[in-house]
């Protein structure tokens, strides 16, 4: 259990590192497309410019979400502070939600009241500026994205915002070209519907770990099959899997044997810690009862599985 730790904290040192680098790459630009907005009068530039003030935010959160969530457990949270990550990956999410509402009302001022004329050169070179920081942001951010919830969050948000960069930059150039300014309000809808089916994914993600539902990739009925199949087992029920963040799955599960003292129980555990371990489930809690004495306690959070260690039909 030492080497996971020292991976985990590995893995959570470099989240830190590419989160920061990832803050002073946006939090720069934003400065920079905020002022060329209003010097080009571009409302284009300026809506973009609100998503960016989104992506700093949500590295600003995520960042802090890793610095509590290493707060040690104590006397009133016993399993410490993980969850602080989900909290802020779902905060993300929310956050998204009303940038994508907000892209789609901007769509719709702007269908009522075309936009005035302005500097699309220098519009279409601060996009591709903030296209190219973007873009390297996404890149640092990416490998993250897979192993935590929280990251995730700040990917996204970046990643959405370079789609807002890429729609500016195409707006620009039909605008500079061809006069066509209906093109803006156009990709802001599309950008609006695409970031919106992302947004849900991430939410229902985080929701999920919230409502300790049982973690993406594992299958509860391969593990109670395989904790049946053990030797001496007679009935596998209470079964649980949860999470309490990104990567941190634990198990609690009731087993019945006859013989559930002495080396033939505590044999018995080894190899049921060691099928949770194949499941990559970090903390496991298991019981051993003794079919002759019945069950030790009333459980008042039943599994799916009834009594009879049947699974559920």
């Amino acid at each position: 259990m030492s080497a996971d730790h020292q991976v985990s904290r590995d893995s959570s040192a470099a989240h830190v590192s590419r989160l920061k680098l990832a803050l002073v790459l946006t939090g720069s630009f934003l400065i920079i497309e905020v002022v060329g907005g209003l010097w080009t009068g571009s409302l284009a530039l300026l809506s973009d410019a609100a998503h960016m003030l989104t992506d700093v935010s949500a590295l600003i959160l995520a960042l802090v979400a890793i610095r509590v969530g290493k707060r040690a457990a104590d006397a009133k949270r016993t399993f410490g502070y993980y969850r602080f990550e989900i909290l802020a990956a779902a905060f993300n999410a929310v956050v998204l939600f009303l940038v994508a509402f907000y892209i789609l009302y901007e769509a719709y001022q702007r269908f009522r009241q075309p936009p005035v004329e302005i500097a699309s050169g220098w519009m279409l070179a601060i996009a591709a500026a903030g296209l190219v920081i973007n873009l390297i942001s996404m890149s640092v951010l990416r490998s993250g994205s897979t192993e935590s919830l929280n990251v995730k969050g700040a990917y996204l948000e970046v990643w959405s915002d370079m789609l807002g960069s890429i729609a500016v930059i195409v707006a620009a150039l039909i605008i500079k070209l061809t006069g066509w300014w209906p093109i803006d309000p156009i990709l802001g809808v599309l950008i609006g519907f695409w970031v919106l089916p992302r947004t849900w994914t991430l939410l229902n993600e985080s929701l999920n770990v919230l409502l300790e539902g049982v973690p993406d990739g594992i299958e509860l009925q391969k593990i109670h099959d395989a904790l049946a199949a053990l030797p001496g087992v007679t009935e596998v029920h209470d079964l649980h899997v949860w999470s309490l963040t990104s990567g941190r799955n634990s198990l609690t599960v009731h087993l019945v044997a006859p013989t559930a003292t002495g080396d033939a129980g505590f044999a018995l555990v080894r190899s049921a810690q060691a099928i949770a371990a194949e499941h990559k489930i970090e903390h496991a809690s298991i019981q051993v009862e003794d079919a002759a004495q019945g069950p030790l306690e009333h459980d008042s959070h039943p599994s799916p599985w009834p009594a009879s260690g049947a699974p559920p039909t």
